[in-house]
């Protein structure tokens, strides 16, 4: 059985750090919860491998409204739900086989377990916002089995 590794990243705000892009390097796939703040993230992104991403609260634009505000995908067969705010989750994941919940807006990092969904939050890999670290995740799907590991980027 493989293992799929997955990199996920959030509120970039149109900066994307060199050290983000270290970090994700590697990655089978890329998840972006919004706020992008710009195409040529995903753009740049896109080189590094398949994106999934959903609009964030301050993307505009042409190329904004061109991404979901959530959307429901599969990655080596397990079923995971992103959007920007998780106080907009608006399915009952459990009851929808969802595995995974994974969300942005907070810019606080958290990795949670909940009624056997697990949840995450990469939070913020742009601008520094308050004293809150700047960070990604990095996922390990193999088979049913999902393991979260948050990284904070030394800038």
């Amino acid at each position: 059985m493989s293992t799929l590794r997955v990199g996920v990243i959030s509120d970039t705000h149109g900066l994307l750090r060199p050290e983000a892009l270290s970090a994700l390097a590697g990655v089978q796939h890329l998840i972006h919860a919004g706020d992008v703040g710009a195409p040529e993230v995903l753009e740049r992104l896109a080189m590094l491998a398949p994106v999934t991403a959903v609009r964030g609260n301050n993307d505009y634009g042409d190329w904004a409204a061109q991404l979901p505000e959530a959307t429901t995908f599969e990655l080596a067969g397990l079923r995971l739900h992103l959007l920007h705010n998780l106080a907009e989750l608006a399915v009952d994941p459990a009851e929808r086989g969802i595995r995974m919940v994974l969300a942005g807006h907070s810019h606080r990092p958290v990795v949670r377990e909940s009624g056997g969904v697990l949840y995450l939050n990469p939070g913020s890999a742009g601008p520094r916002r308050f004293r809150l670290p700047v960070s990604v995740a990095l996922l390990e799907i193999r088979g049913e089995a999902i393991a979260a590991r948050l990284i904070e980027l030394q800038i």
